[in-house]
């Protein structure tokens, strides 16, 4: 397994992933770039070659490509390893190299292959031809229903369950799975019933998840998966398998499923849509590594744009440039395309408006702007919109057609648009100020541990980059230190790690560690290294380090009801203590 890592690491240099989806300059051996993970205007990323790592200190996001990947794919850790496993012909590792955890994400991947396979076999030779009939009258061939492998789950709270059993999974997994949930009662009943299956498959193919959409007026109208260990609906997008195949074209944003399938089924693979919710924050910088500019197709009613404004904001934040699709005489794409043709849909995509316009025309809703307090409104609404315009000359080109709209002075218009911006970077400072303040005080998730015992926990961390920076010298501290002596339960299972692997005569990289430590365990990891490049791991330091944890230990230990022979034990381990030179 650790040879498969180095040959990836070796084989697929990290800068050359970044290089896909970030800008980035060279900084000494290193190199620097805006974190993908959140939006920031000044580059704090460092990319370290040497050590097959990245890490932003601003967010605390690191590790190596194959944690990079899992975050910006979406994937598991063996499907990360997978697929660049597979992009370089290399053997793949088998089942004994996987962590439990990593095990139940495949069992799931299995799950749902079948539990897709049911819904389609169901849809074509089921008794209920419901589902066949509704997707036939929504147009669509039978090559996109095959595409999507589109299904219907039939009237009966046990059929795919049955189904299941026959296969050899256990009710456990199927709930695990998401396929089955379990009633109050204790009863294991299938998920889906009487509805229109879509299958939600991820970037390498597998099926994670379903959509199911019922053919009447019962509620809720759209069912998703629930969260499962590889499906989370607010981090990944529909078709988005077929829309990765078009990186130069804009990528296409709309409101639900079977849109997707109509554009798709119409020329349009470069679209995809969210899955039953609002676009988040994640999803919005997922799209911004597949594409260099969107284009928002909701639909035109009130919901649809107002959802689209919300969904400019998440492209604003990340960085990526938006358009948004002016849908006329149709209340979505699917009917455009239904009432007009591709082609004139394609003349809509290539006009449509950036989002400035947008909001500049929203500002117009619902006034009258041959009356004075109609105007008095749009001017209150639009200096908002043009103090977010970041660009000052095309903020001031948009100030000149306002003012002339509303027949104002351009000087006036303007200088209550410095107004506002000079308020929000007073505003911002201020928030930013608070934001950092209010770290200290936030429950570390992965550590719990390191803030009530901040001494030790700083000695853990000081002892763990020593041992990944100079594997070579572990086993000067394995002799003096043992894994229970470890204050943190975080750190003490990087150690317990690390004198597994080392133990082996392998040698370590911390990219080791990626199997047995989830991806924000693995940022942490690289945080802990990374923030000790320059420290001086001195003689004097590491012996400090050790005796701290004894001390610490031996006073938690004490605290405690001790047999004779353990309190032996303490007082050995404090005498057994090894002193080392240079």
């Amino acid at each position: 397994m650790q040879k498969l890592i180095q040959q990836i690491l070796e084989q697929i240099p990290i800068a050359d992933i970044f290089q896909k989806y970030n800008h980035f300059r060279r900084q000494g051996k290193n190199y620097i770039c805006c974190c993908p993970f959140h939006s920031e205007k000044t580059p704090s990323c460092v990319i370290y070659p040497d050590l097959y790592l990245f890490y932003c200190p601003n967010c605390g996001v690191g590790g190596d490509v194959i944690t990079y990947l899992q975050i910006t794919e979406n994937l598991s850790y063996i499907d990360t390893v997978k697929t660049l496993a597979q992009r370089l012909n290399l053997t793949i590792f088998s089942n004994t190299d996987i962590p439990e955890t990593r095990l139940q994400r495949d069992k799931c991947y299995k799950i749902n292959r079948e539990t897709a396979n049911f819904y389609y076999q169901n849809l074509l030779r089921g008794r209920d031809k419901r589902g066949l009939e509704y997707f036939m009258k929504r147009h669509l061939s039978p090559q996109t229903i095959k595409k999507y492998g589109l299904g219907f789950a039939p009237d009966d709270w046990h059929t795919l369950q049955n189904y299941l059993h026959q296969k050899g999974y256990s009710d456990e997994e199927l709930i695990l799975a998401g396929v089955c949930r379990k009633s109050e009662k204790g009863n294991i009943y299938d998920n889906f019933r009487n509805r229109v299956i879509f299958p939600i498959v991820n970037t390498v193919g597998n099926v994670i998840g379903f959509g199911g959409r019922v053919l009447d007026d019962s509620k809720p109208k759209y069912l998703n998966t629930s969260n499962t260990p590889v499906f989370d609906k607010g981090n990944h997008l529909f078709s988005l398998h077929f829309a990765q195949n078009k990186p130069s074209e804009p990528l296409i944003l709309a409101e639900g499923y079977m849109d997707v399938i109509a554009m798709n089924q119409a020329g349009f693979e470069n679209v995809v849509a969210t899955l039953g919710t609002a676009i988040t924050p994640q999803q919005a910088r997922l799209i911004a590594r597949y594409t260099k500019e969107v284009v928002i197709a909701y639909d035109s009613d009130f919901a649809g744009q107002n959802a689209t404004q919300k969904a400019l904001k998440h492209f604003h934040d990340v960085g990526l440039p938006a358009r948004v699709l002016c849908i006329k005489n149709a209340k979505d794409p699917d009917e455009f395309i239904k009432t007009y043709g591709s082609e004139k849909f394609r003349i809509l995509i290539q006009n449509a408006q950036n989002a400035i316009d947008f909001y500049l025309d929203r500002c117009k809703t619902n006034l009258d702007l041959q009356t004075e307090q109609g105007k008095k409104i749009m001017l209150q609404r639009s200096i908002q919109v043009l103090a977010e315009i970041q660009n000052a000359l095309i903020r001031r080109n948009y100030i000149q057609k306002i003012s002339a709209e509303l027949e104002i002075s351009a000087k006036i218009l303007e200088s209550q648009v410095d107004r506002i911006i000079n308020r929000q970077i007073k505003n911002n400072k201020k928030t930013e100020f608070q934001e950092i303040k209010n770290q200290s005080w936030q429950k570390d998730e992965i550590n719990p541990l390191a803030k009530q015992y901040v001494s030790e926990s700083k000695s853990e961390e000081i002892l763990l980059a020593y041992l990944m920076l100079f594997p070579e010298n572990a086993e000067i501290i394995f002799h003096q230190l043992l894994p229970e002596d470890f204050i943190t339960d975080f750190h003490k299972k990087i150690y317990q790690v690390m004198l597994q692997i080392i133990s082996e005569n392998i040698k370590f990289i911390p990219s080791f560690l990626g199997r047995f430590f989830e991806k924000n365990e693995m940022c942490r990891i690289a945080g802990i290294l990374i923030k000790h490049l320059e420290y001086d791991f001195n003689p004097k330091v590491i012996n400090d380090c050790i005796l701290n944890l004894q001390i610490a230990k031996s006073k938690i230990v004490i605290h405690f009801d001790m047999s004779d022979n353990d309190l032996i034990q303490v007082i050995a381990n404090k005498q057994k203590r090894i002193h080392w030179t240079n």
